[in-house]
């Protein structure tokens, strides 16, 4: 337990440096991050999703963490066990990498190495540097169990992964097999689909001519000289074998069947009818290179066509090539289609925009190249998966993303596991090296059980780093093993992610989940959108607009970073964010610490009173009851929209509750009854006081963690820790619509006489005298009764009641309410005429630069000359001129409206 200080005062000032590492510090040192495993409790559970090992906290994972963190704060401190599982991903190909880096620094490579000590290399790497990404997220103030922080390569989690794939492929659901895959020619690694990339790129389509091999067939029905093929990637050609046309194309129905000379290797290939065909792209005849596109693959495997395979591991062509072996891909492009130019084979080039597939690691411009590979047959593990999120037993948040999901679930691939890297869960099957019989086993078989022999040679490939991540929800939790831990948080509740990995990831463990568990691996899927600058464009270094929230933490405080993000986290659309919005609520925090430091200072000599509670029929100043009963509306409100995962919302709802009503408005009134000759109106205001902010700050504490904790242990009071603290409830006692009814009333009429002190520039300080004309009963005595708080927040001087017939008041400013008439005075308040001429001055200045603004809106060269943001600069300008001329004009009509009485 903290030590209570004697001394409750707030320092001037919130130092945010100071406190947060303290608090994290004690949170940690008393364990208050572990479940407690209580079997009364209900359970709640999620797992983070693992950060690369070679990561550091980007804006990105900040949301992420930020969101995850606000709900097991919430869900801990409503009486659940809960248990938020960290760890980090292995994420073979990134890391592979880093550690190549740092060899080539050296003058070494991986195979200078050798693949035992350069795993040993990776490993010592990881030690020392790896994991970084884990502090960063401690100092967000993720509030995970780190006893029970996880790595993909950990024993336990590497057991998993073995028994999973022995399991599929004794299933049949694991193959190995000759197939069409995604090749990284810098990573030197296949790639799943979902791994590629694809950018819209302006490229080119080539129009080559390809000679008919016999002009006429046996009939003398006449044949073309050649059939034209349209290609966007010419140098391909040299693994053509066929080319194909659709079956009902009336333009290729007599070269069916027959043979086309391949131009520069003079190799013959057939004419092919397939309905996969379009006719309407380029001329309608595709070539089929089966080694190096996914469609033509399978239009060989329909016709019993040959693969060729032109490209070696770096993509430069190799002995297939014929005269162009040697050549880097883009090389041989530039040759080939000169080739095809001198030898009249090149009709035509246009320009044709396409999508460019790039490797998700290094960008590198993948190549599809036929290879032996491991494979997950996976439409029968998607139904499954897919079924579930129809029935409801997963939901996905927001729901619009389920036909996305529908979609890729339904049209799946077998995904392809294997990847050619050193680093990573080496696959556990081994051939030997007598017979080729091929072993699968989770531990490592001696001799091969079909002829004896002891030679036996491990598979040098690994698996696919989302292979392991797949298994994240149940591995984490100790299976295979039936443990604690898998009995009481499997399931996992809620899944927060990015939607951009809803299929690299999330489809998998709901896979994974279902065939190994039998259960859906979570209830909830929540799907944020992606943080982008303030102008709506997607962070970049080379652009120079990313937010590093390491640098805006230490400038601003992790709580007005962590509240900016959920404040903005609205669902399905994108956040933009600016350092101006941080820096709004790091005055927010302000607000909150200046708040609290002003009740504490007004609980009088005995400030533990303030605790005692005060039944709500002993409290009779409005503004407390009216307060106690808007804190009631707004907790509902939060708890509900917490439970729905409308995170923004729940921001707003505290940001509007606590500056605007529970600031602007209660405290300003409580001041009036802290200073109370009653006793009893003074101990009801302490407690009303003190109660509201006790549970705002408890409201507030899974966003902002460590300001609602400092504060919390200045209140009076032995409290604990407020991360320990029950999450407020709505209290019945407190529900007083009537009293909120009154409020509203005189809000409206504070707000009514300082819109108009504002319009007629009555001095801040000067007190004005109001005429109240009541046209209901009971409003005048209303009024009166409250005259303390139109004195203190619309510096009232006097209150007079006009009654009958009195006549109403001469060159007074009119305030029109639904029940009501306030007149204001303004004789020796305002020098109308002075009013008047200001108004006319700053009219023509405004107008003189409005005009200014409209002539260069006008300007045909101003337009299409000056960047976007320059012009974008001038609407607004002639938008605000425009407003402010407005304001003018019903100032001025006010004014003569006095004026002419």
């Amino acid at each position: 337990m903290p030590q209570e200080a004697s001394d409750k005062s707030l320092p001037k000032a919130y130092d945010f440096k100071g406190v947060e590492s303290r608090w994290y510090q004690e949170w940690m040192r008393e364990n208050l991050f572990a479940p407690s495993m209580d079997p009364e409790r209900p359970c709640f559970s999620m797992v983070i999703p693992p950060p690369n090992v070679t990561g550091v906290l980007h804006i990105g994972h900040a949301l992420n963490d930020t969101l995850q963190d606000i709900l097991v704060r919430y869900k801990r401190m409503d009486g659940y066990n809960t248990l938020w599982v960290p760890g980090t991903d292995h994420a073979g190909i990134a890391t592979q990498n880093v550690v190549e880096r740092q060899l080539a620094e050296e003058g070494l490579s991986r195979h200078d190495l050798g693949r035992d000590r350069f795993i040993e290399r990776v490993w010592e790497w990881k030690a020392k540097s790896g994991g970084r990404i884990i502090e960063q997220l401690k100092r967000l103030g993720c509030s995970c169990d780190w006893s029970r922080e996880r790595f993909t390569m950990d024993e336990g989690l590497s057991r998993a992964v073995r028994e999973v794939f022995v399991r599929l492929y004794e299933e049949g659901l694991i193959y190995q097999g000759d197939y069409i895959i995604n090749w990284c020619p810098r990573c030197h690694t296949a790639l799943a689909d979902i791994e590629v990339e694809h950018e819209p790129t302006d490229g080119q389509i080539w129009y080559i001519r390809y000679p008919v091999a016999i002009p006429d067939d046996e009939s003398g029905v006449p044949s073309p000289d050649f059939i034209t093929v349209a290609t966007t990637r010419p140098e391909t050609m040299l693994g053509d074998t066929a080319v194909a046309v659709h079956p009902d194309d009336p333009r290729y129905r007599n070269v069916v069947g027959k043979n086309l000379v391949l131009p520069l290797l003079n190799r013959k290939i057939p004419v092919v009818a397939d309905s996969e065909v379009d006719p309407e792209f380029g001329t309608g005849a595709v070539k089929v290179t089966p080694a190096h596109d996914f469609n033509d693959f399978e239009i060989a495997r329909r016709h019993g066509l040959a693969h060729i395979n032109i490209f070696d591991d770096n993509a430069v062509l190799n002995q297939e090539a014929g005269p162009y072996e040697g050549l880097e891909r883009y090389e041989a492009r530039k040759r080939i289609v000169a080739d095809l130019e001198a030898q009249g084979f090149l009709e035509k080039i246009e320009p044709h925009s396409l999508a460019i597939g790039r490797c998700y690691r290094c960008k590198t411009v993948v190549e599809p190249r036929l290879s032996k590979q491991w494979f997950v047959k996976v439409s029968s593990l998607a139904g499954p998966a897919l079924e579930a999120v129809r029935r409801g037993d997963t939901g996905l948040v927001p729901p619009n993303w389920f036909n996305t999901y529908e979609d890729w679930m339904t049209n799946i691939r077998d995904w392809c596991i294997s990847r050619q890297i050193w680093w990573g869960h080496r696959i556990p099957a081994w051939k030997c090296a007598s017979c080729g019989h091929v072993i699968v086993a989770k531990d490592e078989p001696s001799t091969c059980p079909k002829c004896g022999s002891a030679e036996l040679h491990q598979e040098t490939d690994v698996l696919d780093t989302w292979f392991s991540s797949a298994l994240w929800p149940f591995s984490t939790l100790g299976w295979p093993d039936e443990t604690p831990e898998l009995r009481s948080f499997y399931p996992t509740s809620v899944l927060i992610t990015s939607f951009d990995i809803l299929f690299f990831w999330v489809a998998r463990m709901m896979m994974m989940g279902i065939h190994f568990m039998g259960q859906v691996p979570f209830r909830h899927v929540y799907l944020h959108a992606l943080v982008r600058d303030a102008n709506g464009q997607k962070m970049s270094k080379s652009k120079g607009n990313v937010i590093d929230p390491l640098i805006i933490m230490d400038k601003y405080g992790t709580d007005a970073v962590r509240f900016t993000l959920a404040a903005f986290a609205a669902q399905g659309r994108d956040i933009k964010l600016s350092e101006e919005r941080i820096q709004g609520y790091r005055h927010f925090v302000n607000k909150i610490w200046n708040a609290a430091r002003l009740v504490l200072m007004n609980l009088g000599d005995d400030p533990e009173q303030a605790l005692d509670p005060v039944p709500v029929d002993r409290i009779t100043r409005l503004a407390d009851r009216w307060i106690l009963s808007r804190l009631n509306e707004v907790t509902g409100r939060v708890r509900k929209a917490l439970d729905e995962f409308d995170f923004d919302v729940v921001a707003k709802e505290l940001y509007q509750f606590f500056w605007h009503e529970y600031c602007d408005w209660y405290l300003e009134l409580a001041k009036i009854g802290f200073s109370s000759e009653d006793p009893q109106v003074r101990k009801a205001s302490r407690y009303a006081a003190v109660a509201v902010l006790d549970r705002c700050l408890r409201l507030m504490h899974p966003i902002m963690p460590f300001v609602t904790e400092e504060l919390w242990h200045h209140l009076p009071g032995q409290r604990g820790y407020i991360m320990a603290a029950s999450f407020p409830e709505p209290v019945s006692e407190w529900d007083l619509p009537e009293a909120q009814r009154q409020m509203e009333t005189l809000m409206r009429i504070v707000t009514g006489i300082r819109n108009v002190r504002a319009e007629l520039g009555i001095h801040p300080g000067s007190h004005v005298p109001v005429v109240i004309l009541p046209h209901a009963a009971g409003v005048g005595d209303f009024v009166v009764s409250h005259e303390d708080a139109l004195s203190s927040l619309a510096r009232v001087r006097e209150i007079d009641l006009i009654k009958g017939d009195d006549a109403r008041p001469q060159g007074a400013a009119t305030v029109i309410l639904e029940d009501m008439e306030i007149f204001i005075p303004l004789e020796g308040l305002v020098d109308i005429e002075e009013e008047l001429r200001k108004l006319d001055k700053e009219e023509k200045n405004l107008r003189r630069e409005l005009s200014k603004s409209e002539a260069k809106l006008k300007n045909r060269n101003f337009l299409t000359r000056a960047p976007e943001a320059v012009v974008e600069k001038e609407r607004d300008k002639v938008s605000r001129f425009n407003v402010k001329l407005e304001k003018i004009k019903a100032h001025r009509a006010t004014l003569v409206a006095v004026q002419e009485g």
